[in-house]
């Protein structure tokens, strides 16, 4: 029987950014697919001399409709503060505990603001052991499209093992500012991230840190893992499924990305995946990620994906520079993310401990799979050797 080939996802960073150009690879050297190319580009061209404005004629005649573009401006900033507040009840309506059959609360919870860099109001999550000292905290930062909530089993598993748990929803994500799915600059996420490490360390002197990025949340961690003052304040950092080494779908797309992303920084391709390639093998977890409202579904903003190139060539280009101590997980399966990327960020980086646990056939989602809690207890264990002081240099597993 013939299988059927299945659309990429929208959510997380594909190996094909933007399929819509996809048909361009079938024939890349045909008379058609050149003329093809040809008339794209020119149509780019087009655009920018209509975008560009218009040099004033006269005084009188050619003065710009200053206030119908103050309206535009406001109509869209109330739809974007709108969308923002339906997505924040959602986010404050999360079950983020569960109780013992006892009827007692396995830990204490929370959620609040934080403002970022940009003075944006960032959703945050917080999970905490009932009773005990902490050993240690962990900081969450989720992937492209999904939000903090989703990783309440996971905290719960971490307050179990006397671990502090917070989470941060980035911008235009879960109950965060900003236009659903749309991320205006990876690097405001990564500077919000180091922010938010600070302001926690803080709050808690003398408790050690680590920073936890699943998919181009790993991007994001590895590269704010990357400034020294965030560096010195760690003691480790966990990857699960890092977008390492993205490649758009054909070079002319990573050729027109910077225009489109100043251009038309918003603009979804409609004709983008409907349906996407598996990410985990419980059917449930994937049920219930697509039908969760706080995760964006929709055809990836252009901006968007360029920013997720940018960041993903920015750190394969210095993967010798990495010096953090590290933990990366990758399933061998996964079709959102490579592997092998994470192979050689593993083999490359400078770091004196790092680590690496590959899981044969596993997909892209790691904590979301049938064996989530024993993935989970890898990173646990992981953790608390690094707080004995166990270096365990260089060590590669395959589960």
């Amino acid at each position: 029987m013939e299988s059927v080939q299945m659309e990429e996802l929208t959510s997380g960073a594909s190996g094909r950014i933007i399929p819509v150009f996809r048909n361009l690879r079938r024939s890349v050297l045909s008379w058609q697919s050149i003329r093809r190319s040809l008339i794209f580009i020119h149509s780019i061209f087009l655009w920018l001399i209509l975008l560009l404005p218009r040099h004033r004629l006269s005084s009188s005649a050619q003065s710009p409709p200053a206030p119908v573009k103050s309206c535009r401006r406001r109509s869209v900033f109330r739809r974007d503060e709108e969308d923002t507040l339906k997505r924040r009840a959602l986010a404050e309506g999360l079950e983020m505990v569960t109780e013992s059959e006892d009827g007692t609360s396995l830990c204490r919870c929370a959620t609040s603001l934080f403002y970022g860099t940009r003075r944006n109001a960032l959703f945050c999550r917080s999970w905490f052991p009932v009773a005990g000292e902490m050993k240690g905290i962990m900081i969450i930062i989720h992937g492209l499209n999904e939000h903090s909530g989703r990783y309440a089993d996971f905290a719960k598993q971490l307050t179990s093992c006397s671990f502090g748990v917070y989470a941060m929803d980035w911008i235009g994500h879960g109950g965060s500012d900003g236009l659903h799915g749309y991320v205006p600059s990876l690097d405001h996420v990564v500077a919000d991230t180091g922010a938010f490490l600070e302001k926690i360390k803080s709050e808690n002197p003398g408790i050690p840190c680590f920073l936890f990025g699943h998919s181009t949340g790993g991007a994001v961690v590895l590269k704010a893992a990357s400034y020294p003052e965030i560096e010195g304040i760690l003691e480790g950092i966990v990857l699960t499924s890092p977008a390492l080494r993205v490649k758009p779908a054909h070079p002319i797309v990573g050729a027109v990305a910077p225009i489109f992303s100043l251009v038309v920084p918003r603009y979804q391709f409609k004709g983008a995946n409907k349906r996407g390639i598996p990410v985990s093998r419980d059917p449930a977890a994937m049920l219930a990620k697509y039908s969760d409202p706080l995760v964006y579904t929709g055809p990836i903003r252009v901006r968007t994906g360029h920013e997720i190139l940018r960041i993903s060539s920015y750190l394969t280009r210095n993967f010798k520079s990495v010096t953090v101590p590290f933990l990366v997980l990758h399933g061998t399966a996964d079709r959102v993310t490579d592997p092998l990327a994470s192979q050689d960020l593993y083999t490359e980086a400078a770091s004196r401990c790092k680590n690496i646990k590959l899981y044969d056939g596993f997909l892209h989602d790691l904590l979301f799979e049938p064996e989530r809690e024993e993935i989970a207890q890898d990173i646990i264990d992981w953790m608390e050797k690094r707080l004995c002081g166990h270096d365990f240099e260089n060590v590669h597993s395959h589960w």
